[in-house]
């Protein structure tokens, strides 16, 4: 059997049929390829038309040929909720599992977690051990009577930086609340191609992408998003920018600046378009040697659930941002070794 989870949202599901299971119906091969969704999970799905045989909606009768593709693309938030129902339900079990994880603080109510990249946050096909969510039922057992083991914001898998987890069932509701009326302050670093403006806002929305559904996009029909920016160091056709969410859409950040023509650096996804094929070569030298998503939540606000005192965490870019930002500098200033860490700026 043949099962990736790769793909450009957690919320998307991908497999390969083999070859041998050539001539069943597909309603019996989906329950064979992802196991832990019951059948009728996976029925209701295919009639939704959350599931794809090579591109192409099919009925659970249809029979297979085996090798193709099979692509289940969520709505946003669903996969979560059925992960939630799942664990619930006793269909999925999460175990606990002996992950390191970065604790920056700790505290009865919340961990303030720093997220390596290459780190899934929760469990899916092909990433059923070694997440986020497996180490903090092994650092806090007690976290299993807490929704998604207090994972209360997701960052994508090569993002890296804070994320707050809630250790107890009256925090989680406190933190989801606050995230639900755009009460919490997210700040990310992100390294772009292009010459943005020294600061913007975007206001467009996103949805899923109307001809790649593995994709988001700024589309008419999508949620409302709101992203804010500023830059903060310009190099030869790139940028270091300082990027506030008001809004928190699956990879609105990527999409957004994307879309205004100031696509990431290292983002395999969204890096399409004119200003990474205007990079100069030594810009170019460098950026193609990033391999991953140039984005970094460093810095995290909100009120805590049991104070009601504000508070606010940050975190410095890890060691392989730091080194892109400071080749990039050296291309403008020169080798300087008294200036090879970014500070951040308010």
């Amino acid at each position: 059997m043949s099962i990736a989870n790769d793909s450009a949202d957690p919320n998307d599901l991908c497999a390969i049929i083999p070859p041998d299971w050539a001539g069943q119906r597909l309603d019996a091969v989906l329950a064979q390829l992802f196991p832990q969704y019951s059948r009728s999970r996976l029925s209701t799905w295919l009639k939704a038309g959350y599931i794809e045989v090579n591109g192409v909606k099919k009925p659970g009768k249809s029979k297979v040929m085996g090798q193709e593709q099979v692509n289940v693309v969520l709505p946003e938030g669903l996969l979560q909720k059925t992960l939630e129902e799942s664990m619930a339900a006793g269909e999925l079990i999460v175990e606990p599992e002996a992950v390191p994880l970065d604790v920056l603080h700790q505290d009865s109510a919340v961990f303030i977690l720093n997220k390596r990249a290459d780190l899934v946050m929760h469990p899916a096909p092909g990433n059923r051990h070694g997440t986020v969510m497996n180490g903090l039922l092994h650092r806090d057992e007690a976290l299993a009577g807490v929704p998604r083991a207090g994972v209360v914001h997701r960052l994508d898998k090569d993002t890296t930086g804070l994320c707050v987890v809630a250790r107890t069932l009256e925090s989680h509701t406190h933190l989801v609340r606050q995230l639900q009326s755009r009460s919490v302050s997210r700040v990310y670093y992100a390294v772009v191609a292009g010459d943005p403006p020294q600061e913007d806002t975007i206001d467009e929305p996103i949805g899923r992408h109307p001809k790649n559904r593995q994709r988001m996009a700024v589309v008419g029909n999508g949620k409302r998003a709101i992203t804010h920016f500023s830059v903060l160091q310009r190099y030869p056709s790139c940028a270091l920018v300082r990027v506030q969410l008001e809004t928190g859409r699956t990879h609105q950040i990527r999409v957004h600046m994307t879309h205004e023509g100031y696509p990431l650096i290292g983002d395999a996804v969204y890096q399409q378009g004119r200003a990474l094929q205007r990079l100069p070569e030594p810009v170019r030298d460098i950026t193609d040697r990033f391999q991953r998503q140039a984005l970094h939540a460093g810095e995290l606000g909100f009120i805590h659930p049991e104070t009601n005192e504000p508070v606010r965490f940050e975190c410095p870019m890890p060691e392989d941002m730091q080194r892109l930002v400071t080749q990039l500098s050296e291309l403008v200033d020169g080798p300087d070794d008294d200036n090879t860490r970014i500070s951040y700026v308010s």
